[in-house]
């Protein structure tokens, strides 16, 4: 196959802006939100023109979430946007993910929270037909999923994982069961097949593998190996709203890398043109979403993003010595005792007074001069964007690092229970590496990497 180069977006969560975006209810709601809301319609509407316009390539991939959470008049605002990029010549596949399904969806206006129409699962087939299932070489209706030819030797596997529609947010075993005729079928025909599944297969930074199926895929190992075992060594994922490359090799040798993007409404707000040659040869280069119509404060576009993320973590920190209660029921604990709800509110207190000096000395470790009197919460802040903006700064011999490690090294003891009870994929963890690896970023670079999947 020659050269051929594509768009890949994720997570554009368009929100029809007529619905209702405004309002304390609105402001409250977004305290605790990473990703825009009221802007997403606008922020769309830069990221279509630019696709619209450029010759850089003519094949656009949207990896899921593509409404803001499930409201009709948000899915049809969004298709209206892809017409338009269709008219300009722009070849499109999308798959669906959970954000666009729902019976309740949400909105606001000064009354409060408002519901408007929401939309069914079942009717997504019929709302995206045109832009990847039309054009398919095979489909799986029941779980839309699809095959497309992309160029002369390369083929897309868009796959959903919806699972049971319910929590587990997986490939069910009759999906597993078309994958595999799928992945038979390419290499019978000597096709090269990616794939492109919303929920992300490898975590995006290594702690993340800890939290569970909300962040990675339920079975991700079993999934990652069988696709790398049959060919397919190369998948795009969201989800996450992060940017990371991750690669891992199966016990055969096979390699499977997930390139998992950021979302385009919120911090990392980017995009990625992927060029592939020879069926082997993978490059990636990360974009910034386009400027987009928005009075932004005197901000610029990255400030205004980062300032959204950041009051989603300050908000966090917050409310753990102002509102334990509600700080618990964000990270799904509910009706805590009086005696923990105190204990966390008294931790709140400490983090965010505390300099990195003051929690180094706790800790009887060493802090570095440049570092000692910023407030911890501003260390913990940088720590969580870091993890979401990719290539995470903090790597070996940075005052960082050498704070928070030497913090984590004085919670060996209890790191070593840990490293015999908590488990990933089955195997025991080792809790100091996952901390350090999460902190700094040693492998692929997270917006711009080239590797073959062979």
């Amino acid at each position: 196959m020659s050269e051929f180069k594509f768009f890949l977006i994720t997570d554009t969560h368009y929100f029809a802006e007529k619905l209702g975006c405004r309002g304390e209810a609105y402001n409250d709601f977004m305290r605790y939100e990473q990703k825009c809301f009221a802007e997403t319609q606008k922020i769309n509407e830069a990221a279509f023109r630019f696709l619209n316009d450029t010759d850089l390539a003519d094949t656009v991939l949207i990896a899921g979430d593509l409404s803001f959470n499930g409201e009709k008049e948000s899915h049809l605002g969004f298709i209206e946007l892809l017409k338009d990029l269709k008219a300009h010549g722009k070849r499109i596949f999308v798959i669906t993910a959970g954000h666009d399904w729902n019976d309740h969806p949400f909105a606001f206006d000064e009354t409060g929270r408002l519901e408007p129409e929401g939309t069914k699962r079942e009717e997504l087939f019929d709302l995206y037909y045109e832009y990847g299932f039309s054009d398919a070489i095979a489909v799986d209706k029941e779980n839309l999923s699809y095959v497309a030819q992309l160029a002369p030797g390369l083929r897309l596997l868009a796959l959903n994982n919806d699972g049971d529609c319910k929590k587990n947010h997986t490939y069910t075993a009759r999906q597993i069961e078309w994958i595999l005729r799928q992945t038979k079928k390419a290499r019978e025909d000597g096709e090269t097949l990616i794939a492109m599944s919303h929920y992300p297969l490898l975590p995006g930074v290594p702690l993340f593998g800890l939290l569970g199926g909300e962040v990675v895929m339920k079975n991700a190992d079993f999934i990652t190996t069988l696709l790398a075992d049959e060919g397919v060594h190369l998948c795009f994922t969201g989800h996450m709203h992060n940017q990371a490359v991750n690669v891992k090799v199966t016990e055969k040798g096979n390699r499977f890398y997930d390139v998992c993007t950021g979302s385009l409404i919120g911090c990392p707000a980017s995009m990625r043109l992927v060029t592939i040659t020879d069926n082997d040869l993978v490059q990636l280069q990360t974009l910034p979403v386009p400027d987009f119509d928005w009075d932004m404060e005197g901000l610029s576009k990255d400030e205004y993003f980062k300032r959204q993320f950041d009051m989603m973590i300050n908000t966090y920190l917050t409310s753990m010595r102002d509102d334990p209660d509600r700080f618990l029921r964000k990270l799904g604990v509910r009706d805590a005792a009086d005696g923990v709800l105190n204990l966390v509110s008294k931790l709140g207190a400490y983090l965010n007074s505390a300099t990195v000096g003051k929690v180094c000395r706790l800790f009887h470790t060493p802090c570095d001069e440049s570092i000692k009197d910023m407030l911890f919460v501003d260390l913990a802040r940088s720590l969580v964007r870091n993890a979401f903006t990719g290539n995470a700064p903090y790597v070996y011999g940075t005052p960082e690092y050498e704070a928070v490690m030497g913090v984590f090294g004085r919670m060996r003891p209890l790191f070593s229970v840990l490293n015999k009870t908590v488990k990933m994929n089955g195997k025991p963890v080792d809790m100091m590496e996952l901390l350090e690896k999460t902190i700094g970023k040693y492998g692929l670079n997270d917006d711009n990497a080239a590797f073959r999947l062979k």
